[in-house]
């Protein structure tokens, strides 16, 4: 299985011809995800072909203005389609009354469930859990409350070894609790231990995005080992003064957190519009770093 990114949106601030503020769709364990929904969203979800219908939950990191302008127009948006599914609103204390006062104001409630879920705590909590996935916040510093997002697989079913299962009598009606790990008795009593049916499932995977927040030692150990992090390079190194003032971070800052958690891939994105080429945050990023990504709009990852 497979973890895919789609970047709507990942440069600050305002809006251009050709960029956008923060969104991305996070695709894991068959579930869409929506994080953050800046202004533009909707445009970028139809121009890379997602199908948004099948998103049923927003995570919004923070109430400025780059990372949420455009879940109004999204929520409107459902309305017009037609959608009958809830839809699950994450996000800051205030998300809710800001939503439902436009909503309000221009006579246009939803048409299907819609439920806010918000966010005060300033430690780590889980948010969303199933089966097969969780959602943990990480609470980042910030000029406002903020909170980045650690999407987690579990552990999958064992896989079968059909090789291995052809050498006995057992019917495909045992498979489903082969996979869970369960041992297979034959009907003469037979004990056959299952490490020699199946196969090891494959490591979860784990998707940890960051933005925004300044530098911050202590964030490595909320995301050991992630698969990949998503860490906003607002600026270079250069301008380390002007990142501490606003409260964001340098790409080689971000190199950092990714190398003191030990992730395997870093992704840079939220980047200053004041800089001509992206290559010069990779470069940076790669003295402390290896795996780096660099993010733009309209591209995919999938690890």
């Amino acid at each position: 299985m497979s973890l895919k990114i789609h970047i709507l949106g990942c440069y600050a601030a305002t809006p251009r011809s050709l960029s956008n503020p923060t969104s991305q769709v996070v695709e894991i364990k068959n579930q869409l995800f929506l994080i953050d929904c800046a202004e533009g969203t909707q445009v970028q979800l139809r121009k890379q072909q997602v199908k948004f219908s099948r998103i049923n939950h927003v995570f919004i990191s923070h109430l400025h203005g780059d990372h949420f302008f455009g879940l109004i127009g999204l929520i409107s948006t459902f309305s017009l389609l037609n959608r009958e599914k809830e839809l699950h609103i994450h996000g800051p204390k205030g998300i809710k009354e800001l939503m439902l006062m436009q909503l309000k104001l221009s006579e246009s409630y939803t048409k299907y469930p819609l439920y806010f879920h918000e966010l005060t705590s300033k430690e780590p909590e889980v948010i969303l859990e199933t089966d097969s996935y969780k959602v943990t916040t990480i609470p980042l510093n910030h000029r406002i409350y903020c909170n980045g997002f650690l999407l987690e697989e579990k552990l999958g079913e064992r896989k079968l070894n059909m090789d291995a299962i052809r050498n006995y009598p057992i019917d495909q009606v045992y498979f489903s609790k082969i996979k869970q790990g369960k041992n297979m008795v034959l009907e003469d009593g037979t004990e056959i231990p299952n490490e020699e049916l199946t196969f090891a499932p494959d490591p979860p995977k784990s998707y940890a995005y960051c933005s925004d927040t300044v530098f911050d030692e202590t964030l490595a150990q909320r995301i050991p080992n992630a698969t990949v992090l998503y860490h906003e390079s607002t600026f270079l190194d250069k301008e380390v003064d002007l990142a501490e003032k606003t409260k964001h971070s340098t790409a080689k800052q971000a190199a950092m957190v990714a190398k003191q958690a030990g992730v395997q891939h870093l992704i840079l994105g939220h980047y200053s519009t004041r800089y001509k080429s992206l290559e010069m945050f990779a470069e940076e990023a790669k003295t402390v770093f290896s795996s780096v990504h660099l993010a733009d709009d309209g591209k995919v990852f999938e690890f």
